[in-house]
């Protein structure tokens, strides 16, 4: 091999391992506005926000206002806060906070995981519960961001264990091809990805060299429930 073409093969190597090391790269902090309905009727906007926490922590957030309809005459509030640790591309599990606030009820969960014993607590407020903690592993809050990752890897067919209020669930999805969807923020080729292993529907819209977040989903699991995506900075 002469020296120039030895040169243009190191060059080449290099530039592909860029490209590999560019691909699995964190994602930045970010904030995403959506625009959310149900049943087709405007039900409130949400705010989902990324940043970092320090010690090697990140914080995932959402907070959905409702503004409209129902939600806005009962006052409902969301807040889902989420810390974790990158496990590679995966944003592993450290502590989740869930709550709603409504003027007939409030709801809360936390889940916080030790991961020196490799234990996980759920906590809503009639005594705690623990279970075995999996490597990798996600919550409800950050599995959007999972996923969003896991396309932009190239990933077609993703598992996450995802820690719920008993145990981790083996959540399966699939993508089940591009489609245009149009949205508050734009027009898109989007790939559409499916939940494989339960009735409950679940559909993700993603433009995965764009947004680590879907630009659209909805989820049938107590009516038709839609978030569309209005901005992101």
């Amino acid at each position: 091999m002469t020296y120039r073409l030895l040169l243009h093969s190191i060059l080449a190597l290099g530039l592909a391992a860029a490209s590999s090391l560019a691909l699995a790269a964190e994602p930045h902090a970010f904030t995403a506005t959506y625009a959310v309905s149900k049943d087709g009727s405007p039900l409130g906007r949400a705010t989902v926000t990324l940043k970092p926490a320090g010690h090697g922590q990140w914080e995932y957030s959402k907070h959905m206002q409702g503004t409209s309809g129902l939600a806005a005459m009962l006052g409902a509030n969301l807040a889902e806060t989420s810390r974790f640790r990158w496990s590679g591309d995966v944003p592993e599990a450290i502590s989740y906070d869930y709550r709603m606030d409504a003027s007939i009820k409030t709801k809360q969960r936390h889940l916080a995981v030790d991961w020196a014993s490799r234990r996980v607590t759920v906590d809503e407020g009639k005594g705690a519960q623990t279970y075995a903690a999996v490597p990798g592993m996600v919550e409800r809050n950050t599995t959007a961001l999972a996923i969003g990752l896991a396309l932009r890897d190239g990933k077609h067919q993703i598992e996450l264990p995802v820690a719920v209020r008993q145990e981790i669930e083996h959540q399966q999805f699939k993508v089940a091809g591009k489609e245009k969807v149009s949205v508050p923020a734009g027009s898109y080729e989007a790939v559409r990805v499916d939940r494989t292993d339960a009735d409950r529907g679940f559909s993700a819209w993603y433009v995965p060299d764009r947004y680590p977040l879907p630009v659209k989903l909805t989820q049938h699991d107590g009516g038709d429930l839609t978030m569309e995506l209005v901005s992101f900075q």
